[in-house]
C-alpha cells in the first residue's frame, strides 16, 4: 500500500488547500478532498498556493462524506482525526503507513457524525486560550510525525 494520505473535510480557504496540496506533492503523499469545499477548485488562489505542485499531487476529490467513507472502507485504511476534541498527542500516537490523516474545516472542524468515525483522534497541544493552529500548518506538523514513526 502507498503512504498514508491527507484528508481534508470541506475546506474552506483555497490558500490552505493550496499548502497542503504542495506539502503532499513534496512529500509523495496522496490527499482526498470531502466536497463541498467552500471554494472553486480552479480558484487562483488555489494555484497560487500550490503553484506548479498540483500536477504531481495524487488527489482524489470525494462528492460527500458518505462517499468517502465507503472508499475509504473498501480501502481497509485507518482514519485518524486532528481534532481539539482529540484524546491523544500527535507525538505520542503509533502511525501506520495505511493511515488518512483527517483535517476539518478552518471554520467548523468537523460534525459529530465525522468525528465519530474516526478510528482514532490526535490532538496538537496548545498553551491555554489559544484556539487553534492553522490547518496546513497542523497538516505539516502531523504529516511531519506520521512520516518520522513509518519512514
Amino acid at each position: 500500500m502507498t503512504a498514508f494520505r491527507i484528508a481534508l473535510y470541506q475546506p474552506d480557504i483555497p490558500g490552505n488547500t493550496g499548502t497542503i496540496l504542495r506539502l503532499a506533492a513534496c512529500l509523495g503523499l496522496g490527499v482526498d478532498i470531502i466536497e463541498p469545499a467552500g471554494f472553486d477548485i480552479s480558484d487562483r488562489n488555489l494555484k497560487r498556493a500550490g503553484m506548479d505542485y498540483l500536477t504531481s499531487v495524487s488527489l482524489v476529490r470525494h462528492v460527500n462524506f458518505e462517499r468517502f467513507e465507503e472508499w475509504r472502507r473498501e480501502s481497509g485504511r485507518r482514519l485518524v482525526l486532528a481534532s481539539t476534541r482529540g484524546a491523544e498527542r500527535y507525538t505520542d500516537f503509533a502511525y501506520r503507513t495505511d493511515d488518512i490523516l483527517l483535517f476539518g474545516r478552518e471554520s467548523a472542524g468537523v460534525p459529530d457524525h465525522v468525528h465519530d468515525a474516526a478510528e482514532a483522534r490526535v490532538i496538537i497541544p496548545m498553551v491555554d486560550g489559544q484556539r487553534s493552529i492553522n490547518v496546513a500548518m497542523s497538516a505539516a506538523m502531523i504529516a511531519g510525525e506520521a512520516l518520522r514513526q513509518t519512514r
